[in-house]
């Protein structure tokens, strides 16, 4: 079954010879890094392997949320949801962006402590959030038949169109002079004196003064090529998509057993609100210090499944010469295969929960690989190793939402600017400083 279907980006033909910066991977966090710098007189290169988009990028959930974050992103996402509210003028483009607000729904009494606790990440910011029960939550979840304690409301969230955004972000970084380069994978960078100058592409060399790697899930492995040790692993999400129906609730809302938003075609993304695969694979050895703690705190959420992939990546070279093929010129989409288990109970439990999607048609699933850091905080920083080298990855699930901020961050830094927010938390070096390496739950 194809993934989703991505609003297309034509790359252009002329390889730049030269320009400031090359930004290395063409999802949100790329096509949004790639605006920063072009809007503030950068010459850009975005290169992507495959298309704009394609991967994690347009197979999210598509919501763009405060509400549950881990308290080290909220500065982040407050600045991203300020972006957002301006984003299609400012690009002339649709990204399917609506403040809906979004339900994080509470079973139970330790629940719903949990999400009022939680709200407190939030005091001194201009952001509405507060907890609903009885009548109120009724009149957020019309024709819902769950037995609920209460939910965490945030009216300031809402959400966005994956399959719109990443293109719609990449077309205005090209409005303002960038260039965008698809399939055209970057093999490695250039490097003169210990510092970055150029990137080797599979279309020839692009001199440069700095390097961006927005690669998400591939980003470990082109690290790797250069000694660069980033702990990173895939976690795997499946996703459904319903035909246009009407009656559903406006709000995004997460349960235990799903999570809904809905469409801008009037259907709903719907996917287990707990549930994900873990393949394991060479690379899960590799980091398996780095990430025991993650796995005893939510090993009741992973499902760890060992199978093709494991030989696929055994198979793939860690190292190659700037002259022949790299690993990302033979797959330019990951395209898992839907969980077609956990999408079905996710649906069921939608339905038992909004009888009104008895009569929702299932119209395409597919999954996506989330790129994830052993505390689920993404990297956004200087490789100090490597001076010129940058990193913008790990985002944990938590990318979309983030990501024009994040992009904001990433070319503050680039640039020398004062940063829109502390960026300390999201230093590379935490994994090798002698840094707590912490997973701090979102409540």
């Amino acid at each position: 079954m194809p993934g989703p279907r991505v609003v297309p980006v034509h790359g252009d033909e002329a390889l730049p010879d030269k320009v400031d910066v090359v930004v290395i991977g063409g999802g949100i966090i790329g096509a949004s890094t790639a605006l920063e710098l072009a809007e503030r007189g950068q010459k850009v290169a975005l290169c992507e392997k495959g298309g704009i988009g394609q991967e994690q990028s347009s197979r999210n959930w598509g919501w763009v949320r405060i509400s549950r974050r881990d308290p080290r992103e909220v500065p982040l996402m407050v600045e991203a949801l300020r972006i957002w509210a301006g984003l299609d003028e400012r690009l002339g483009r649709d990204t399917g962006y609506n403040r809906a607000g979004i339900l994080f729904t509470c079973a139970d009494d330790k629940s719903y402590e949990q999400h009022e606790r939680w709200g407190r990440n939030l005091e001194g910011y201009q952001i509405e959030a507060n907890m609903v029960s009885g009548s109120a939550l009724d009149a957020l979840l019309p024709g819902g038949r769950m037995k609920l304690k209460g939910a965490l409301h945030t009216p300031t969230d809402g959400r966005a169109e994956p399959q719109k955004a990443a293109p719609a972000i990449a077309e205005g970084a090209r409005d303002r002079g960038a260039a965008v380069l698809t399939e055209c994978a970057v093999r490695g960078l250039d490097i003169e004196a210990g510092r970055v100058c150029g990137v080797v592409t599979e279309r020839g060399r692009i001199g440069c003064q700095a390097a961006v790697l927005a690669g998400g899930a591939w980003s470990s492995l082109l690290s790797g090529r250069h000694e660069i040790r980033l702990p990173q692993l895939k976690v795997k999400n499946t996703v459904l998509r319903t035909a246009p129906l009407e009656g559903g609730p406006e709000s995004a809302v997460w349960a235990q057993d799903f999570a809904i938003r809905k469409r801008q075609d009037g259907g709903y993304t719907v996917a287990s609100g707990h549930e994900n695969i873990v393949d394991i694979v060479p690379s899960s050895f590799r980091f398996a210090l780095d990430f025991l703690p993650a796995l005893r705190k939510e090993w009741r959420s992973l499902s760890l499944r060992i199978g093709g992939r494991f030989l696929d990546e055994a198979r793939m070279a860690r190292h190659w010469k700037m002259d022949e093929a790299s690993p990302f010129e033979f797959c330019r989409v990951l395209d898992p295969k839907p969980a077609l288990d956990m999408s079905d109970r996710a649906f069921a439990g939608l339905k038992a929960a909004f009888p009104v999607f008895e009569k929702a048609e299932i119209a395409q699933r597919w999954a996506g690989y989330i790129d994830v850091t052993p505390d689920a905080v993404p990297v956004i920083s200087a490789v100090d190793a490597i001076p010129g080298f940058y990193i913008a990855t790990g985002f944990s699930g938590h990318g979309f939402g983030i990501g024009p901020a994040a992009g904001r961050l990433m070319a503050d830094i680039v640039t020398g600017r004062p940063p829109a927010v502390d960026p300390k938390d999201f230093r590379f070096g935490r994994f090798s400083d002698g840094s707590k390496i912490e997973l701090i739950s979102g409540f």
